[in-house]
């Protein structure tokens, strides 16, 4: 493998790692925005109507935990980035090192 591909390889998964904990972070913030939304309109004695809307949107709302699990994932790909990376850098420094 050549080491600029080892350094692209790596930037490309700590650039997924960030989306994805930027979309977890997003959902769950979303989730218990909602969470907070929905037991504010319960505390107010709702209507009916109303409440089958709230039910609606509460259905439509991210899985908490799973967003959780998917923030603690983008986290290691993010360390096994990093970790791609360094390795290409001390491999690039053996060879500087080996060449001079």
């Amino acid at each position: 493998m050549e080491i600029q591909s080892a350094f692209n390889s790596g930037i490309q998964g700590f650039q997924k790692a960030t989306e994805d904990a930027n979309k977890a972070a997003s959902d769950i913030v979303s989730s218990t925005v909602l969470d907070q939304q929905a037991a504010t309109e319960s505390q107010q004695a709702i209507q009916p109507s109303t409440q089958s809307n709230s039910q609606q949107s509460t259905e439509a709302q991210p899985n908490l935990t799973q967003s959780i699990v998917n923030l603690k994932v983008a986290e290691y790909q993010a360390k096994g980035s990093a970790e791609v990376i360094k390795t290409a850098d001390e491999a690039l420094g053996t060879l500087l090192d080996v060449r001079v």
